[in-house]
Formats: structure tokens, sequence, C-alpha cells
């Protein structure tokens, strides 16, 4: 999953950004809305997280143009305005979600959590397919019953493929997900991390499609 941070207060950026790496999410921050609108046509963001009190202006003016980037972006609001009407007026902007500065950061990983599921159509965190189990809550896989252990960009992949499984996801999609703006990638990558993937998962766990990328399938050899 791929997350615009836009944040101005530099310690909490540093440490958002930090936690939901840790977790295998890829996160860019910037920290102004100039900066937000020269990064939204860059990439494609599952998530924006927007802080509504920037240095020039007020981020709530920043939905529009997240919108217009991609419809499909799910847009958590972050900031210290903690009254009812001001929540209502973020909402009725565009947002999707909204969290009151100081907040959990285990709370904002329960929302981020529920825009997989949204996006998988699962009811639970937990995705069983066919011989996978994997649990999106506690980034942990199951193998016909045991477990497998993945590194955080293996996972990053996974997380990808298992939104929409049994459907293909392009190449593109899965460099967008993996690699932030700061991150050096080489021309294979992707396939070494997916050769990785099946190694652990199977064989056939991961279809390759020509000319439109993977599908996860979870027939485990």
């Amino acid at each position: 999953m791929r997350v615009l941070l836009v944040e101005d207060d530099l310690p909490l950026a540093d440490a958002l950004a930090s936690f939901l790496r840790g977790r295998a999410f890829t996160v860019d921050h910037v920290a102004t809305l100039a900066e937000a609108n020269a990064a939204l046509p860059a990439a494609q963001w599952t998530v924006v997280l927007l802080d509504l009190q920037l240095p020039d202006g007020d981020g709530m003016t920043l939905v529009p143009a997240i919108k217009r980037a991609s419809a499909e972006s799910v847009i958590i609001m972050l900031t210290a305005r903690d009254r009812i009407t001001d929540r209502i007026r973020g909402l009725d902007a565009g947002a999707d979600d909204y969290l009151v500065k100081p907040f959990d950061t285990d709370e904002l990983l329960a929302r981020l959590r529920a825009v997989e599921r949204r996006i998988s159509g699962a009811a639970a965190s937990v995705v069983t397919i066919g011989s996978l189990e994997i649990d999106l809550a506690r980034m942990s896989v199951l193998k016909r019953g045991h477990p497998v252990e993945l590194t955080s960009k293996e996972w990053t992949v996974l997380r990808v493929l298992v939104t929409r499984p049994y459907r293909s996801h392009s190449r593109e999609a899965l460099l967008n997900a993996l690699y932030g703006f700061d991150d050096e990638t080489g021309s294979n990558t992707l396939e070494v991390f997916i050769n990785h993937l099946r190694s652990k998962l199977g064989r056939s766990s991961i279809q390759t499609l020509r000319g439109l990328g993977y599908r996860l399938t979870g027939d485990a050899d």
C-alpha cells in the first residue's frame, strides 16, 4: 500500500513514517500544500494522510486535487481540530475518515487495515486463498497450517496481490506499492521478490499473465 503523508510537524511525520514502514507500507512524506500538489501525479496513492494546518494553507483545499489525481485514493484527515463542525466540513469536502490529534498509531493502523479490507472485499482481516491463510492484521501467512516467514518487501508485494485475489495486478502497480521516491530500484527487483514468494508459498501460487502482470491463486505446490 502506497501512502502519501502530508504533515508539517517533522518529528510526528518521521515517527508515523517509521511506524508504517515497519509494517510494510511504502510512505512518502511532504510538508506543504505545494509539495503535495507536486507529488500527487507522481504515483498512485492508496491512502493520503492529510494534515489540515499546513504552513502554506488549509489542507482541506487539497482534497479536490487528490480526487482529480486518483478518485480511488482514500483520504484520512489528521488534525488537532476536534469540533464536530470541523469533522463534518472535512467529510463533506470529500475526506473518507478523520483522526483527531493526538491519536494512537495502532488506531491509524486499524483504519488502514479497514481500507485494505474494503479494497479486497474481505469481511475480515484473514483471507484464505487456496492453501494459504493470510492475516493482514498480524502480517502473517500460513501455508497448509504452517507459518511462512516473509521479508518486509515480500509482504508488501503479497499485500497488493491479496487485494482482489485471482485478478491481475500490473507490474507498474506492484512497483508503485514497493518503492517510495527515495528508494533505489533495479530493473528486475520485482521479479526477484515474486520468485522469493513463489519459493516460499508454492511455485504455482502466483501466476504470470503475459502482458498483464501477476495474479495470486494460492495453489501452493
